[in-house]
């Protein structure tokens, strides 16, 4: 098995961009989700509600800023606001994060339409990753959902691609298009296991990096958005309930904890433990 993806989302529920090496820290992927969008009462955004925030891209810029665009708006670079304000935020295991500048939040609201904030987590060792979904103590995360990393299967996919393509054609449809695997937004992906093999794994290895599974990754709405399009279907949701259901919830992917510092890079030889 090897990696064939890398990718970060520096901004919680936008756009992110593909990397060819990055640096694995304890709370996941150095520049990852270290921002977030917010109401007014600390309420976080996410892509789940407003789907038009995944034509906002982030893409990290020199001395750990970011720069945003958003159709029709100049591009803007944010960085980390050292002595911003310390802002509520409605997250579990975090109550405040450090605004961004008055000028940064009106363009995050004109770039999604309504009133928002950016907020910045100062320190990534601040939020702890959750017991149920595999955390130990020290384990700790940022603005991600349960865990530090996500990492998707290419062979997990196309299984499902076929899956769907069967039940189109049981239902008289028009086969679709395979599925980007950006719909499951994940950092990490990996070529050459079996379908589903990931399902087994307790530990895996990228490169010289140590991680620990946390859980499997249940999956939300989100999925049935395209990536690109942000137009919204039934797919995957209705074939993953189908055949990957169980607890009431939907399946695919795990999320990975990792157990150490380290680089990883695309090409790394992947090896797993049961």
């Amino acid at each position: 098995m090897h990696l064939t993806n890398i990718r970060i989302y520096p901004v919680k529920s936008m756009g992110g961009v593909g990397l060819n090496a990055a640096t694995v820290d304890l709370w996941g992927l150095d520049g990852d989700r270290r921002w977030a969008v917010v109401a007014a009462d600390g309420e976080v955004y996410t892509a789940r509600d407003l789907p038009r925030m995944l034509s906002v891209t982030a893409a990290p810029a020199p001395g750990g800023a970011v720069t945003l665009t958003a159709p029709g708006l100049p591009p803007i670079e944010l960085s980390p606001p050292v002595d911003g304000t310390p802002t509520p935020v409605r997250l579990s295991r975090l109550d405040t994060a450090m605004a961004a500048s008055e000028e940064a939040h009106r363009w995050m609201s004109r770039a999604l339409g309504l009133p928002a904030r950016l907020l910045w987590l100062e320190d990534p060792l601040r939020r702890t990753v959750g017991r149920s979904h595999g955390g130990r103590p020290g384990d700790t995360m940022v603005f991600q959902d349960d865990g530090p990393l996500l990492l998707a299967s290419r062979s997990s996919l196309r299984r499902l691609d076929d899956w769907i393509a069967e039940g189109a054609v049981e239902r008289g449809e028009e086969i679709p298009e395979p599925l980007s695997v950006l719909r499951f937004r994940p950092n990490v992906v990996i070529e050459g296991a079996e379908p589903f093999a990931e399902d087994t794994w307790t530990r895996v290895r990228i490169g010289e990096v140590e991680f620990r599974v946390g859980e499997h990754c249940d999956r939300c709405v989100l999925t049935t958005v395209d990536p690109v399009t942000a137009v919204k279907g039934k797919e995957p949701t209705r074939t993953l309930s189908q055949h990957r259901n169980w607890d009431g919830k939907t399946w695919f992917g795990i999320r990975l904890i990792p157990d150490g510092r380290g680089e990883i890079r695309v090409g790394d030889a992947v090896t797993a433990a049961l």
